[in-house]
């Protein structure tokens, strides 16, 4: 497998290509528009071509590269499927695998942060049939989770991350390794580390949000620090329902 993170020091945020070598296709996951040339240029460095581009989630803190980086290569561009957009999309839903050669990324509907957050379990099978590893968007950070008031209803949500965590994510393989849509410099949550990666035992152990009750858990995210004014525009811009200025 070829895997290739992106992490944007400025806001705290990451990208990430993955795919198989061996056939030649990979997908992109959370692109930002301003690096869409650079996507292109490393898989096509490494003999791939992009098949996929996925957004875990409608962005509101950035501008997706999502359906810019698609409509150059042809890709299918993948939300899951209860996204409200206005632009075209493939919906993905739980449960569901994405094929790429010996590469493999399995949907986990992990709603919570947004209603439409996914969580994507990688596995390389030249390596074996178990995940290597776990692409948890805006759901679980290192040391901190989503916030959930972005789609309004933040106890509601804040219930829908809880379960999304302990039902989906924290039922996967102590070692299985995370790497979240975030890390310290973003405003997608609070108190979330400078470390971009980590592993299902490490939040398990050290997280102070996982072991808190259901109860605790939606308390504590009932105080989130105010939305920066820009988010609003910049999810109306990622779903289509604004053009970008200029």
């Amino acid at each position: 497998m070829i895997f290739r993170p992106y992490h944007y020091f400025e806001t705290g945020c990451a990208a990430y290509l993955l795919g198989c070598g061996t056939v030649g296709k990979c997908a992109v996951v959370d692109a930002h528009e301003e690096d869409v040339d650079a996507y292109l240029a490393f898989a096509a460095s490494n003999g791939m071509r992009i098949t996929h581009v996925i957004d875990t989630h409608v962005h509101a803190d950035h501008r997706s590269g999502g359906p810019a980086l698609a409509e150059r290569t042809g890709a299918a561009y993948c939300l899951h499927a209860s996204a409200s957009v206005e632009l075209p999309f493939q919906p993905l839903r739980d449960g569901e695998e994405v094929e790429l050669g010996n590469t493999r990324i399995r949907v986990l509907h992990t709603p919570g942060h947004t209603p439409e957050s996914i969580s994507l379990v990688v596995t390389d099978l030249r390596r074996g049939p178990d995940p290597w590893f776990v692409l948890t968007g805006d759901t679980l950070f290192v040391g901190a989770v989503g916030r959930p008031d972005l789609p309004g209803h933040t106890r509601e949500h804040a219930g829908e991350l809880y379960d999304s965590i302990h039902r989906k994510l924290l039922t996967l393989p102590d070692d299985l390794e995370i790497y979240p849509g975030h890390f310290a410099g973003s405003s997608c949550g609070r108190g979330l580390s400078g470390k971009p990666s980590s592993t299902i035992a490490f939040e398990k152990r050290w997280n102070p949000l996982l072991t808190r009750s259901r109860q605790e858990f939606v308390e504590a995210l009932s105080d989130v620090p105010p939305k920066p004014e820009a988010m609003e525009r910049m999810l109306r811009l990622n779903q289509g329902r604004e053009k970008a200025r200029g």
